[in-house]
């Protein structure tokens, strides 16, 4: 299946098409879609939540819920967090199978978030 990149309408595939469509379910609020009411995560309710191991692990949940609920196409293994900044960004880090070919085939995601 060929997606289109959000930024030029170029067609996409494989990978970037997942990476798309990750940091799309994380990025939309719960409850903002008016046709796909339960579409998207928690995390944006996170934003100014200090990165305490509590709130920390919250993230790794919805992270978790959200991808395994509306992205097929991978079997999550890991979620991380990498370069948490003082200014409220991270680089959360997903790791898992993409299922969606013959062999499931590892897979590494950085996707930057503004928590």
């Amino acid at each position: 299946m060929v997606g289109m990149n959000r930024h030029d309408g170029a067609p996409i595939d494989g990978i970037e098409d997942i990476r798309q469509s990750i940091h799309d379910i994380l990025t939309t609020p719960v409850g903002s879609r008016l046709a796909r009411r339960t579409y998207g995560s928690l995390l944006p309710e996170m934003i100014d939540r200090p990165l305490i191991p509590a709130n920390v692990l919250r993230l790794y949940a919805a992270t978790a819920l959200a991808i395994s609920r509306w992205e097929d196409r991978v079997r999550l293994r890991r979620v991380s967090i990498d370069s948490a900044t003082a200014q409220g960004g991270a680089v959360l880090i997903a790791e898992g199978d993409r299922i969606d070919l013959p062999t499931a085939q590892p897979f590494r995601l950085a996707i930057p978030l503004s928590l």
